[in-house]
């Protein structure tokens, strides 16, 4: 019973050294790319992140202008329009 309980754990061991230790490792290896394809990527997505904001930013100072640009010209139609002492 000892020496049949001795062959199946010498064929378990021999079977995980030569087919499951090699799987293993190559699993390993892929995993370990694709972790680092990912940490690659976050930071492609990070640094993007900040150029939209950026714009953003920018594109909402330039329409801020813009506005006050109009507001100041609406102001002034109407004062002149006061001044000629039109109603329209």
């Amino acid at each position: 019973m000892a020496v049949g309980m001795g062959f199946i754990i010498h064929m378990v061991w021999e079977w995980c050294t030569k087919e499951v230790k090699p799987v293993l490792s190559d699993a390993n290896t892929v995993l370990i790319a694709l972790i680092d394809r990912i940490r690659m990527l976050d930071n492609d997505l990070i640094r993007l992140n900040q150029k939209v904001n950026t714009v953003l930013h920018l594109r909402g100072k330039s329409i801020e202008r813009e506005r006050v640009a109009a507001e100041i010209e609406i102001n002034k139609s109407e004062e002149d329009r006061v001044a000629s002492g039109g109603n329209e």
